[in-house]
């Protein structure tokens, strides 16, 4: 049974000094959430009440945040799940925290069941459905240093030592109402520090589509690269978890490696695109070559039609030219160049005619005998080293840009992601002592959709399996990470398991 006195409880020496240590802890405080909790619980402890609402100012509304009644064990939002099952409070005059949030006014009730200001048929109903007896009740708007408001703190039913019912004293009312500003200012603080990032990480996203469009051929590695090694992340918190790991990646620092992640390639903006999109050795340089081999045709036909050569030498040079063109098309698109192609080519390019003039008309131009040199893939030696320079590019384009400390490594991890453990990758020759986890993740993710991708205009796509069990024999011969090798192929799976189970209920739906 609830009995009300008239003792009022007041703050202490001691909970003066407590308040200051809140209002320290409350300044240190990076989750919004566990913020919002904090103004709530430290509001009902200083007050010694049973319970408290914490509204939101939102679209208008005040909205359910954070519930909590001590003697009825109700504890709801303080995690930052949703009450979705309150629907938000109205801006009227007669309800008593929408009162308290237009006119920025404190509201301290002795006894709501005594008071006609306001409408508590909501509470009254509430009391009459559980049980519970609401009397005191303090109502203070919660404002930021630029008088914008943020929320409303509802206390309700403060307590004296006994357990009895009493009203809230009115020296309560400035202290709440500066924690709760204090609250407020650093709920700010936060949003302005959420501005930022989701202003950066939108920026970094617009950069890495602008990337990704620049080929057709590279639509979504960024995105990929960047999912992959979230999903890297995520594992490794799993196993963080069961006690199997010692690293962790708290949202800030998952943040960061995404970024790096979608700025990886962000030097590929000055490779030439003839060398991005080359889609086989010679590419549109076919077109020409084929041209070559038909004027050849013509000219060897003019010298047998003028008798400088028989019908037997002519018919085994217009057979040489057509078999090699037709070579020439087979060897184009081919992976990867044997030795007697190869030694073809070398043959082939031997081969010129000489006109009247004794001018010379190669068979192959130099630069088309070495792509179709090429032993595998459609790059030269030259090309790939314009290639390779991206990495270097990206460290000089980020360079230029101006990261806070919580960013800086952000460039570093961006930069290296083509080094490998064992000092054989590029473009510093980086060991494993010298490669932070978050550039050993984005490197794993990287190799893992390049090969897997189905975009690549070089290479057909390399299953799932097989792209796994070549990670995992980079990781044997001392390339790559094995233990992240091992946390992609499991994360991969599970999110493979996770789409079939899906797929499964979607078709009994």
């Amino acid at each position: 049974m609830w009995t009300m006195t008239e003792e009022k409880a007041k703050p202490t020496n001691a909970e003066l000094k407590k308040i200051l240590n809140i209002g320290i802890k409350l300044s240190t405080e990076k989750n919004r959430d566990h913020l919002l909790a904090s103004i709530l619980e430290n509001g009902m402890d200083i007050t010694h009440c049973d319970a408290s609402t914490l509204y939101l100012f939102e679209d208008g509304k005040l909205h359910f945040k954070i519930m909590k009644t001590l003697s009825q064990h109700i504890s709801r939002g303080e995690d930052g799940e949703l009450i979705d099952d309150m629907p938000p409070v109205p801006m009227t005059e007669r309800n008593v925290c929408s009162y308290a949030a237009l006119h920025r006014e404190i509201i301290n009730i002795p006894d709501v069941y005594d008071n006609t200001r306001f409408d508590f048929s909501g509470p009254k109903k509430y009391d009459a459905l559980t049980g519970y007896h609401t009397q005191s009740l303090l109502v203070i708007p919660i404002e930021n240093n630029e008088d914008e408001l943020i929320g409303v703190l509802q206390l309700l039913n403060a307590m004296d030592e006994e357990g009895n019912v009493i009203p809230f004293d009115s020296e309560y009312e400035i202290i709440i109402r500066s924690l709760g500003a204090q609250a407020a200012i650093e709920m700010t603080n936060l949003k302005y520090v959420q501005e930022v990032k989701r202003q950066l990480r939108s920026f970094v996203e617009a950069m890495s589509t602008a990337i990704d469009e620049r080929t057709p051929y590279n639509g979504s590695h960024t995105r990929k690269v960047a999912e992959y090694a979230g999903m890297i992340a995520d594992y490794i918190n799993k196993q963080h978890q069961a006690g199997a790991c010692d690293d962790y990646f708290d949202e800030n620092r998952k943040d960061k490696l995404e970024l790096a992640a979608l700025l990886h390639d962000i030097g590929k903006m000055v490779v030439p695109l003839s060398i991005m999109n080359r889609a086989t050795r010679l590419d549109r340089d076919l077109g020409t070559v084929e041209t070559r081999f038909r004027l050849l045709e013509a000219y060897y036909t003019i010298d047998h039609m003028k008798g400088r050569i028989d019908e037997q030498e002519y018919q085994k040079r217009i057979s040489y030219l057509r078999e090699s063109l037709d070579f020439i098309h087979r060897i184009d698109g081919k992976g990867v160049l044997d030795d007697a192609d190869y030694d073809r080519v070398q043959e082939l390019a031997g081969h010129s005619y000489v006109n009247d003039a004794g001018e010379p008309l190669p068979y192959l131009t130099k630069r088309e005998k070495d792509r179709l040199s090429i032993r595998k893939g459609t790059l030269t030696e030259d090309d790939r080293r314009q290639m390779e320079y991206h990495v270097v590019m990206t460290e000089k384009i980020l360079g230029k840009v101006w990261f806070n400390k919580n960013y800086e490594d952000v460039p570093k991890w961006a930069a290296s992601h083509h080094e490998l453990l064992d000092g054989s990758g590029y473009p510093r020759h980086l060991k494993g002592e010298d490669l932070e986890l978050e550039t050993r993740i984005i490197t794993v993710a990287d190799v893992y959709d390049a090969l897997t991708a189905r975009d690549r205009p070089y290479k057909k796509p390399v299953s799932q399996e097989k792209a796994l069990g070549i990670l995992k024999d980079m990781a044997d011969e001392g390339k790559l990470d094995c233990r992240l090798v091992d946390y992609l192929a499991a994360a991969v799976l599970e999110k493979e398991k996770k789409g079939v189970v899906k797929e499964c209920q979607r078709k009994q739906e």
